[in-house]
């Protein structure tokens, strides 16, 4: 089995390819470090960071195809899970949102209402 897989080919494979790829990989993984163990030739011993590596791209695209289908699935919906919001600051996320922050009460309504702003003739 090939050490290093690239990113852009695991996006086109199925979850459950990814899913074999993955334990592939672990299984060569656990193989190389027995081989270290044992004393192997150095040149598996530099094949363990390839490896490692790869496993992580692995379960990168993985998160990433899992995250993208959790999206879909709450497209529509009222409320995003908190992993799925945008993260921004802490005080913006607490701030009024623009449709909160323009409401107003029924006494200030009742005072535009019945005050409204004199308009003056200003002679020139």
């Amino acid at each position: 089995m090939p050490g290093k897989v690239k990113a852009y080919e695991l996006q086109s494979k199925s979850k459950s390819d990814l899913t074999k790829q993955l334990s592939d990989l672990k299984n060569e993984l656990l193989t190389l470090r027995v081989q270290k163990i044992t004393g192997g030739a150095p040149s598996k011993l530099t094949k363990i960071n390839v490896v490692r590596k790869s496993i992580a791209r692995v379960l990168t695209v993985m998160n990433q195809k899992s995250r993208q289908n959790l999206r879909e699935y709450y497209k529509n919906k009222k409320y995003l899970p908190l992993d799925l919001r945008p993260k921004k600051t802490r005080a913006i996320r607490r701030r009024l949102t623009k449709h909160e922050a323009s409401l107003k009460t029924l006494k200030q309504r009742k005072k535009d209402i019945h005050f409204p702003l004199r308009k003056y003739a200003v002679k020139a």
